[in-house]
């Protein structure tokens, strides 16, 4: 019994003290990264904002792709209320569907027959594959219009299924795409009252994300990411793409095609903006939408962010260099920001290690109370180390408070903090599946639309806006 216990103590101790190591260098570069970060949108907050362009809006017949599949219970809902929003501007919402979801296209059916401002594109091959390859549908079949009926489009406008629109968000692409090739507007997720803490996860990661990440890439003129919904773009840089790719502007074999669009757009040396306004009535204008209530939703969510973004995008757009094109600064301030992007499953492994140093911990002290176990004490650079750490942390949670009391108020902001340690744990089991994701898509070399499932959801209040 006792070489059992000498056993377990040395087991849980030494376990305990290297993963608590391995743990807190890995939190102390993050956390310096993250501050670095801050830093720099401190330092630049008050840079003067470039002179408002005199060019005219853009003018002509906006596109807004609307990929669905098994939206049968949310898109015609959406669709009215994109109709009422943008009654008056000129517009043709394209909605794809799959031939193996009649659901869908029954609920939309007698809607899209009255109004000549949508057009259903029911697709060739049975769904679901993959959001670039519907995106890829209804580009050819917006090219079929423009030769049928002789005119081109100006822009194209992506969106969601489960998307609540802004009136003036048009009006806002027409400003802004008369001298950009792309914009991007905040993405809100809605407040759901019987989901504060998974789905509230999201209010935080959003309010930060599209608060002062994406923010700062536009300052500085960086190669912004596209959200996927939110997002305009010229209709010549969507042909540009489509011609780099034969065709398909959209990658039908990728996850996150939104985000590798955005960032093949900066390094093409295209200006893009993302524009963080307010509209005539004090509102946000931004997109606005649900997102996953459940742990097992979530997950499945943020595994098909990570595999797409810091996984297989990792293999599809390397470093970005264009060296011939942007000076040395942009060119690592971009690495920096791929870095950023690409981290999560590096995070992920370091907060896992944290959490189990944690428990060990905790089994050490009740070892060392009731089982005489001898605990080595800390030395002078483990606590300063573990100070250091503390002092990041409470800055980290310290701006999540702050974007989330920005967007949604003081209540929501208090939550933020707990919230934070879901959000680790949420973190942890999506890098996890991720990589079982990416070493699927790899061996199989099949990539499918792990879409996530919406749902009416009559517990939605608005978020505030500043």
């Amino acid at each position: 019994m006792e070489l059992s216990t000498t056993w377990l103590e040395w087991s849980v101790l030494g376990a305990g003290r290297e993963l608590m190591l391995f743990a807190s260098v890995g939190i102390l570069l993050f956390g310096i990264d993250d501050l670095l970060f801050d830093a720099l949108w401190l330092a630049t907050r008050h840079r003067a904002e470039p002179a408002p362009h005199d060019m005219p809006p853009l003018r002509g017949t906006l596109a807004i792709f609307l990929p669905a599949w098994k939206e049968d219970a949310i898109l015609h809902a959406t669709l009215e209320r994109a109709l009422a929003a943008w009654e008056g501007e000129n517009f043709r919402i394209y909605v794809g569907c799959y031939p193996n979801d009649p659901a869908t296209i029954l609920a939309i059916s007698r809607l899209v027959a009255r109004d000549a401002r949508l057009r259903m594109v029911i697709g060739e091959r049975n769904g679901p594959t993959t959001k670039g390859d519907n995106l890829n549908g209804l580009w050819a079949a917006l090219g079929e219009d423009e030769r049928a009926e002789g005119f081109r489009f100006a822009g194209i406008i992506l969106h969601d299924a489960e998307d609540h629109v802004h009136p003036e968000e048009l009006a806002l692409y027409r400003r802004e795409l008369a001298d950009c090739a792309m914009v991007q507007i905040p993405v809100v997720p809605f407040v759901d009252r019987q989901s504060t803490w998974i789905g509230g996860h999201y209010c935080d990661e959003f309010a930060e994300s599209h608060g002062k990440e994406v923010v700062l890439r536009s300052r500085l003129g960086l190669p912004i990411p596209s959200a996927g919904v939110g997002c305009a773009l010229r209709r010549q840089t969507v042909a540009l793409l489509s011609i780099e790719r034969g065709g398909a502007p959209f990658r039908p074999d990728s996850l996150t095609e939104d985000y590798e669009l955005g960032m093949l757009i900066g390094a093409y040396g295209l200006r893009a903006r993302f524009v963080d306004t307010l509209g005539t009535r004090g509102d946000r204008i931004a997109s606005r939408g649900a997102f996953p209530a459940s742990v097992d939703a979530a997950v499945r969510q943020k595994s098909r962010w990570i595999a797409g973004i810091a996984l297989a995008g990792w293999d599809s757009l390397g470093w970005i260099d264009q060296g011939a094109r942007r000076s040395a600064r942009d060119i690592w301030l971009t690495r920096w920001m791929l870095w950023r992007d690409r981290r999560a499953p590096l995070a992920a492994l370091v907060l896992l290690a944290a959490y189990a140093a944690l428990l060990l911990s905790v089994a050490g002290w009740v070892g060392q109370q009731w089982l005489d176990w001898q605990v080595a004490p800390l030395n002078e650079a483990l606590r300063i180390l573990f100070a250091t750490n503390g002092a990041l942390l409470l800055w980290r949670l310290g701006m999540r408070g702050f974007f989330t009391a920005r967007w949604y108020g003081l209540p929501q902001a208090m939550r933020a903090l707990p919230r934070a340690f879901i959000a680790n744990v949420i973190a942890i089991l999506a890098a996890r599946r991720a990589v079982t994701l990416y070493w699927r898509m790899l061996r199989s070399g099949r990539v499918v639309w792990e879409k996530t499932d919406h749902a009416r959801h009559p517990s939605l209040s608005e978020p505030v806006s500043p």
